[in-house]
């Protein structure tokens, strides 16, 4: 496997590794000679790993090319939550009572190079940490309250390593690069039973408050004990085996919180981490569904160096999406040059790379739900009144969202519910939402929702309670499986 690490700049990294082709960010995210490699695993040693900056999407992208990336964009997620970080490390609270015992200080910072430290008396403490956060530089804080505690782990930028330092990580990043394995640790599961997350305040919440209840009167007959929650609760997801996902989900936002501490803790999750990091990023869909060459409008992923060529590549009008868009919210359309120009500085201030459509006008959006890779549901969404998308947040009240058909499965034309399948199943075996556009015969994939719209009245039209029963039963075989999982084990 080609090993790839990838810097701000070359003068970041200038320690020579047998097999090991070091490139910056730039070219990694841009260049096209790297989107076509099939087996490639990632060292990512950007300086930062903030949400939207260039090292953020060298793993995305990696993810969505296929390359194995180090660290991944679940671990940098991680490593921002205090609570997160803790619930990840309680199955090693003996070793780091163990490790710092010795300590007289009410605090400590542990530097893990590569998986190592300076120190070798923390040599476990420092592999079990790499093993459960899997990136190549890590600083770990510890705190003293009755019992030492782990406060933070972050990645320590390769500009700020001491002088005095860089023998040994040397040293430690030859030893590193020669390994051919680099998985991580297991973490294991704790309780049983149905946790709905809901925001009662959500205007537009995915589902009406009587699908919620359809949900729960369906849980309760197939034996479930079921308990609507809140962000409030987020300490009692380890008493669910199961949580199920009825919120507008966003990477930065405690619905990814809640799905990473319940997939962490081994509850069966809707929506499940990995499928809220891959959906709401356009940017890694955009790659995603290249690289499988799945059919989409003519799609450009527009960064600094080339939002010149944006009009001559997409024409105009154009459709200009924000990365972490949803619902229609952080879509524009540039009419004219002018609005271009405005609409790209606005996005590229808040993002490294956005994405850029030819604009195809149709009438309607199909949106098929798919669920453990089987079609669920089909709809037509129609446009909203006097306006190019399906919803209309600046609109009058009665014209926010256009009309919804429900259509029989036997009268979904082929190319839709196959395109829309094959765009679903690159993402995993959750479930979805696929918006598909048909023009002249042809499907389109215009984007992948981890968090589609279920309603009463709307999408159960045909299925009615089967819709929901369906989505249960899914969530009743995950727990089985994890259950199955931990015997054998």
């Amino acid at each position: 496997m080609r090993k790839i690490v990838v810097v701000d700049y070359l003068k970041d990294w200038d320690v020579p590794l047998e097999d090991v082709e070091v490139i910056e960010a730039q070219s990694y995210l841009t260049d096209t000679v790297y989107t076509d490699i099939r087996n490639a695993r990632i060292f990512n040693l950007c300086r930062s790993y903030k949400y939207q900056s260039a090292g953020y999407y060298v793993s995305l992208l990696a993810e969505a090319r296929g390359h194995k990336s180090i660290p991944s964009v679940t671990t940098m997620q991680d490593l921002k939550s205090p609570t997160i970080v803790r619930a990840i490390t309680v199955e090693i609270n003996e070793l780091i009572q163990k490790s710092l015992a010795s300590l007289r200080s009410k605090s400590f910072t542990l530097s893990i190079y590569f998986g190592q430290n300076v120190a070798q008396k923390y040599e476990k403490l420092c592999k079990q940490l790499h093993d459960l956060f899997q990136a190549p530089l890590l600083r770990a804080q510890f705190v003293f309250k009755d019992e030492w505690v782990l406060q933070s782990i972050s990645p320590i930028p390769v500009t700020e390593i001491p002088e005095h330092h860089w023998r040994y990580v040397k040293s430690f990043a030859k030893a590193y690069f020669a390994r051919h394995r680099f998985s991580g640790a297991r973490i294991t599961r704790k309780t049983y039973d149905l946790a709905i997350l809901i925001d009662p305040d959500e205007k537009e919440p995915p589902s009406n408050k009587k699908a919620i209840q359809n949900f729960m009167d369906e849980a309760d007959s197939q034996g479930f004990y079921v308990e609507l929650i809140t962000k409030d609760d987020y300490r009692r997801l380890p008493e669910f085996d199961a949580l199920f996902i009825r919120e507008t989900t966003a990477v930065n936002h405690h619905t990814y919180k809640f799905a990473r501490k319940a997939f962490t803790d081994g509850l069966a999750v809707i929506d499940d981490p990995v499928s809220i990091l891959r959906c709401t990023n356009k940017v890694y869909l955009a790659e995603l569904l290249a690289k499988a060459k799945v059919p989409t409008p003519k799609t450009m992923i527009i960064h600094k160096d080339n939002k010149d060529a944006v009009e001559a590549e997409l024409g105009l009008p154009c459709v200009l999406k924000k990365p972490d868009s949803s619902f229609s919210q952080g879509v524009v359309k540039a009419k004219d040059r002018e609005s271009l120009q405005q609409e790209l500085n606005l996005m590229l201030a808040d993002s490294e790379l956005i994405i850029g459509q030819e604009f195809l006008p149709t009438d309607y959006d199909w949106r098929i739900g798919v669920l453990d890779k089987q079609p669920l549901y089909a709809c037509k969404y129609f446009m909203a009144k006097g306006h190019w998308q399906i919803y209309n947040w600046e609109g009058k009240k009665q014209d926010t969202a256009g009309d919804v058909e429900t259509i029989p499965f036997e009268d979904v034309p082929f190319s839709v519910l196959h395109t829309a399948l094959k765009a679903a199943n690159l993402i995993g075996n959750g479930l979805y939402g696929v918006d598909v556009k048909e023009i002249d015969g042809k499907a389109y994939i215009i984007e992948v929702n981890d968090n589609p719209s279920i309603e009463a009245g709307c999408e159960d039209k045909i299925l009615k309670k089967n819709l929901y029963a369906s989505i249960i039963k899914s969530i009743k075989r995950r727990i089985d499986n994890h259950k199955n999982i931990r015997t054998n084990e």
